[in-house]
Order: structure tokens, then sequence, then C-alpha cells
């Protein structure tokens, strides 16, 4: 098989479910159909050790799925961006927080316990064991981007609650950040997040 096969036969989730990932300044409703996601849990502040700490163990993981597994011969497919619920988002200095990278259904708990024993031989499995394979189902949500520095989301979170308030929704589920850029080599002021909140009937 030639790397352009490989190439063509990748999954590249965004793209099989580009209606749930389109998001531009102006606040929508978007139906959010259930997913598969590795997750790992945990409190304080972003970029804070224990977050940081969180970050490296779920990405770790999910490339050590995704490369057991394409070398196995199994189905191929791009690691999604990292995403976040924050359940008390705005509330706590010290917030509750559920790191998320989207997953391929196919992707089984073996998978998942193959990879961090894997990490664990090579001496790299710190908080490896902490990660998850969660089904999550959101629904109807409010969703918009945001685009900026993290510190000044709340601009877009009220247009997007008072976009909800209009159609007679109301908050029904944590806050969820999908980070589409890498604020490591992104200027703050061009930060793209889309924002998104499950809504239902007030």
């Amino acid at each position: 098989m030639t790397s352009a096969t490989i190439s063509d036969t990748k999954l590249d989730l965004y793209e099989a479910h580009k209606k749930e990932y389109a998001a531009s300044a102006k606040p929508t409703l978007v139906e959010i159909r259930p997913a598969v996601y590795l997750t790992i849990t945990g409190q304080g502040a972003p970029g804070s050790p224990a977050f940081t700490d969180a970050i490296g163990a779920l990405y770790g993981v999910a490339f050590t799925v995704k490369m057991t597994r394409k070398f196995a011969g199994k189905e191929d497919y791009s690691v999604c961006k990292l995403e976040a619920l924050w359940p008390d988002w705005g509330t706590a200095a010290e917030p509750n927080w559920q790191l998320l990278i989207r997953t391929p259904e196919f992707v089984t708990p073996g998978d998942l316990r193959d990879a961090v024993r894997t990490l664990a031989k090579r001496g790299k499995g710190d908080h490896a064991d902490r990660v998850r394979l969660h089904a999550i189902s959101e629904g109807l949500c409010v969703q918009a981007m945001h685009i900026g520095p993290y510190e000044n989301e709340s601009k877009t979170i009220d247009a997007m609650r008072a976009f909800a308030e209009k159609q007679g929704m109301r908050i029904s589920g944590p806050h969820h950040e999908i980070y589409l850029s890498d604020p490591r080599r992104c200027d703050p002021s061009k930060l793209k997040t889309i924002l998104r909140e499950p809504v239902s009937k007030a």
C-alpha cells in the first residue's frame, strides 16, 4: 500500500461531521450527535501543572492508540484537536474540567488498555491510566466562534446565552470549548475557539 493510498483512506472526523464544527461569530443552534472521546478529568487553572500534565497524558494516549492500530493494519484516522468541558465555568478560581479528544467509534476499551501499557513500558505513562473512553451526548446546542484571548470569552458567551434566551431556550449542560489554534504558536488576538453549550426549552 502506498503512502498516497494510506492518506486517501484516513478518517477525518471534522470532515465527517463538518456541520457540528461549523461556527461563526454569530451564535447558532446546532444538533450534536453522540460522540466518543478519550477523556481525562481534573481540577486547576488553565496552564497549571495539573492541566498541562493532563493534556500531555491525553495526547500521549491518543497518538499511541492511533499508531498502534495503524501498524496493525487497522483503520487509520487523524487525531482531533483538544476540547474541554467546564462544568463550573466562570465561577471557580480552581475550576473542574474534563479534557477531551474526539475519537472514532471503532476505537475500543482494549485499544485504550494497550496504549496505556505501551506508554508505561516506555516510561511515558505518567497519568495515562487516568484516561477514559466515554460517549458524550449533547443534543441541541448553541454554538459560536470566539476569536481572541481565552480570557475574553465572556463577551461571546453572553451573546450565546442571550441568543438562546430569545429562542426560548435555557442552558442545560456544561460549557464546551474546542481549541482550533495552538496557543504556543498563535498570537492571542487570533486564537480560534468554538464555544458550545447544550440547551433545552425554557
